[in-house]
Order: C-alpha cells, then sequence, then structure tokens
C-alpha cells in the first residue's frame, strides 16, 4: 500500500470513527453533546464527505487534493476541540451561551427546549481527559499523520 493509499483511508476511516463514537456515545451512553460538540462534529462530516470523493474521483486527478481537503477538516476539528476543552478545563472563556459562567443564567425558554448541556462541564472524562480532549488529540495527530503521508514520495523500485 502506498503512502498516497494510507493517507485516502485513514482520511476515511479516521472521522467516520471518530463520529460512530460521537454517535454511539450519545444514543447509546445518553451523553447528549452540547453545542461546541456540534461544531466538532462539522467538520468531521465534512471529512468523511470529501475521503468519499477521493475514493470517487482517483482516476480524475483530484484525488489528492479531496485527501487534502479531508485532513484540513480533521484538523479544524481538532482545533474546535482544543478551544472545546479549553472551555472545560476554564482556561478560557465559552463563547457561547451553552456555558454556565458567572453572571450567565438559564431562562425558562431554554429549559422548555431541553436538554440544556454545558459546554463548560465535561459529561465524561478517562483519566482528567474529556471526550473534547480526546478529540483534539485523535483530530490534530491524525489529520497530520494524513498530510505527512500526502506530501511522501514513493520511492521506484
Amino acid at each position: 500500500m502506498t503512502a498516497f493509499q494510507k493517507a485516502r483511508a485513514l482520511a476515511l476511516i479516521l472521522p467516520a470513527a471518530l463520529m460512530i463514537g460521537a454517535l454511539g456515545s450519545q444514543y447509546i451512553g445518553g451523553l447528549y453533546p452540547c453545542e461546541m460538540c456540534h461544531w466538532q462534529r462539522w467538520p468531521h462530516d465534512l471529512a468523511i464527505v470529501f475521503a468519499l470523493f477521493a475514493f470517487a474521483f482517483r482516476n480524475h486527478g483530484l484525488d489528492r487534493v479531496f485527501v487534502a481537503l479531508a485532513a484540513i477538516a480533521i484538523l479544524t476539528s481538532g482545533v474546535i476541540a482544543v478551544l472545546h476543552a479549553g472551555v472545560e478545563y476554564r482556561w478560557w472563556e465559552g463563547f457561547t451561551s451553552c456555558a454556565v459562567t458567572a453572571g450567565s443564567s438559564i431562562t425558562l425558554e431554554s429549559l422548555r427546549n431541553a436538554p440544556i448541556i454545558a459546554c463548560d462541564r465535561p459529561q465524561w472524562d478517562f483519566a482528567g481527559i474529556s471526550l473534547a480532549g480526546f478529540n483534539a488529540m485523535i483530530s490534530i495527530i491524525g489529520g497530520g499523520t494524513v498530510l505527512w503521508l500526502l506530501s511522501r514520495k514513493e520511492r521506484l523500485v
């Protein structure tokens, strides 16, 4: 398998696995996503589409472009996840109304639209790392790996 084939496969498998995990934790585990969690999902959805295009257009010369776009989308989710994890760890204020910070209030209207999931309170963590933290690490390392594989020159043997 060439480096490009590995990059193309990883560009599809990584965001698909992360989305399966996110949806599984929501629908099976009962961990409802906050607003910032949704923001992290959108680039992964886009990465899956780009990666599928890379497979579909592999004989048209566009496959490398679509793999690169998928990698950028994966990295984008990782950056959003870093921002979300920072809000959870109280490194900085949240930029959304879903963070319950000093001076914020929950309105009757917002209670009617429950469930209310605060962006600044992780619902689950392992060894002190929240789901946003794991997404940040996996997405940044994975997206970087896709770009690295994409940049590798194949040696003719």
